[in-house]
């Protein structure tokens, strides 16, 4: 029997993603795996029933989960898309492995295999396959176009007939992939930029974007590609570096966060407090609670006149290219171990045990039980 590989429609709020497109269809199929598409499950991305050549439709969440053996999703399932999954199938995704115990325990009480690609290895070879960076592109872009369309200024330099207009200063906190695609959407714009990370390799990414390094002389190497928490003593110092950096930008736009965690404060309400009248924060990293002190996340603050954005999902504002992108992440990490139609999985493959969350009815990923509380 060949591996029937199946993808439902999104259910979450707002998301309009989908883990399937016609291009990876077509090569999971030539691979020799059945695809099966729950009915509009891409529409929302843009993508017809039609346009998946090779692949089955069906017309409810139930007829499409019926005996399949790999689940692709985009967020991770709810209750009622839980229940529906077949007991010991595969399920590959975004699960937010950290959010919520009561998921997990319903996942393996069905024995279902999950893999979380939040907890992708940063190496070499995974890079294709590493959906946050794909998807953080998506973001840092959109924060981008958000701060300039919100902006009371304009980004580039303009000589006009009544004048030159001076082009914004924008200020990019945080400097992964988000962040890098950020400023590189800031400066096509044409605004200033300046860029802070508090990783030292961080500062020549920037410079060669083109926008200033702000250097506050503290630098939290992380393990994995990402930064570790900072103390006390190098918050303080952090803090009045970029408290002056804040002060003279038209826009912030925050991208820092760390896995499992809740995001760091870095801009606090004494500094919105400096910020001039009518600047602009994006705040990126609202889904985790925010950069900012006075993010609410999903809504528009203002506060002394300073507008404070809390955008969510922000991938799914572009959910035709997110979802090519995105597709081929899942594609790029499932595709090696599809021989002859036949699903083979190499456990003690480097990718497949750092993404492992669920197996044989237990939580297996180490740090995910100890965040957790399950060790």
């Amino acid at each position: 029997m060949p591996l029937t590989l199946v993808a439902a429609r999104e259910t979450a709020d707002g998301e309009r993603r989908t883990p399937l497109v016609p291009e990876t269809a077509k090569k999971f199929a030539a691979l020799g795996a059945k695809l099966r598409l729950e009915s509009n499950a891409s529409l929302e991305s843009h993508f017809l029933d039609s346009d998946y050549a090779d692949t089955e439709i069906k017309a409810s969440l139930a007829e499409t989960y019926a005996g399949a053996d790999v689940i692709l999703r985009v967020t991770p399932p709810s209750d009622e898309e839980i229940a529906a999954l077949p007991d010991g199938s595969v399920l590959i995704g975004l699960l937010k492995p950290y959010s919520s115990k009561e998921r997990l325990a319903a996942l393996n009480a069905k024995k279902i295999t999950a893999f979380a690609l939040e907890l992708l290895p940063r190496i070499s070879r995974a890079q294709s396959m590493d959906a946050l960076s794909s998807q953080g592109a998506c973001s840092g872009y959109q924060c981008g176009l958000i701060a300039a369309a919100r902006c009371t200024k304009f980004f580039p330099m303009l000589t006009t007939a009544a004048g030159t207009v001076r082009p914004a200063r924008a200020l990019v906190i945080g400097a992964g992939v988000a962040g890098l695609q950020a400023i590189a959407t800031c400066k096509r714009l044409g605004a200033m930029v300046e860029a802070y990370d508090v990783r030292a390799a961080a500062k020549e990414q920037i410079e060669s974007l083109g926008a200033k390094f702000v250097d506050t002389g503290v630098s939290a190497e992380g393990s994995g590609g990402y930064a570790r928490e900072l103390s006390a003593e190098e918050k303080a110092q952090q803090a009045e570096k970029l408290t002056k950096a804040i002060a003279a930008a038209d826009v912030v736009i925050t991208t820092a966060s760390i896995p499992g965690r809740r995001a760091p404060i870095i801009v606090t309400k004494t500094m919105v407090e400096r910020m001039k009248y009518g600047a602009i924060i994006v705040d990126l990293a609202a889904e985790t609670g925010g950069n900012c002190e006075l993010t609410q996340p999903g809504e528009h603050v203002v506060y002394d006149d300073v507008h404070i954005h809390g955008p969510l999902n922000l991938p799914s504002r572009m959910p035709t290219h997110a979802s090519e992108l995105y597709a081929k992440n899942l594609y790029n990490f499932l595709s090696p171990f599809i021989k002859d139609g036949a699903l083979n999985i190499d456990w003690e493959d480097e990718v497949v045990a750092g993404t492992l969350l669920c197996k044989d009815g237990a939580t297996v990923h180490p740090r995910v039980k100890e965040l957790l509380g399950e060790v």
